[in-house]
């Protein structure tokens, strides 16, 4: 029971990252520039600038994008892919649910994948906003901070939805190992107990 309720915490923190990831690709405080009270705010989507009301306008060409938005925006992409597919595949392997019941030990193979998709799309995440917030500090360093030019909120957020993602996919995948050695001494202790010959009959 114990080894199903850790799993299941381990599929929420999960979907709490997933989440987290999809609300980051959406945000348009990617990278933020300052030119006195002129703001400009740029996400994966649309470019948003003014003083005290903005205006947005979405990005109309791939090939006019700078190269951080075009990668970070592919690999985000196909993050929430891979976490949408793991979703799926721990749903079916994870004790909590009836699928596969007839086949213990294929399920828990099922939830060991899934787990490893979550952990390799937190990874995925935190790698490329990591790469993101690289580019743009190189940026305002070469730049001698002549615009005062950093990164947004949805930096923090991608980092810990891919946090997230990688946390719950670790105990998704760690009860593979843990519920493997614990069938296998419920196993052998039910085998002494069958071949124990009795004795003492009434």
């Amino acid at each position: 029971m114990a080894s199903s309720a850790l799993q299941l915490l381990g599929f929420l923190i999960s979907l709490v990252g997933v989440a987290a990831n999809t609300a980051a690709i959406f945000m348009v405080e990617w990278r933020k520039e300052a030119q006195g009270k002129f703001r400009i705010y740029e996400g994966l989507w649309m470019t948003c600038s003014g003083t005290e009301r903005t205006t947005c306008e979405i990005h109309q060409s791939v090939l006019k994008l700078s190269t951080e938005i075009q990668a970070t925006r592919a690999v985000m992409l196909v993050s929430l892919f891979l976490s949408a597919v793991a979703v799926m595949v721990s749903t079916v392997g994870m004790k909590c649910t009836r699928f596969m019941d007839s086949m213990p030990r294929s399920k828990s193979m099922v939830a060991l994948a899934g787990g490893i998709m979550f952990m390799v799309s937190g990874l995925l995440v935190i790698a490329i906003t990591s790469w993101y917030v690289k580019v743009i500090v190189q940026t305002f360093k070469e730049s001698h901070r002549l615009q005062s030019r950093e990164f947004g909120n949805a930096v923090f957020v991608s980092w810990a939805g891919g946090l997230l993602t990688m946390i719950g996919g670790v105990f998704l995948s760690c009860q593979r190992c843990c519920g493997g050695r614990s069938s296998e001494s419920l196993t052998s202790n039910e085998l002494l107990h069958a071949t124990k010959p009795k004795s003492n009959y009434v």
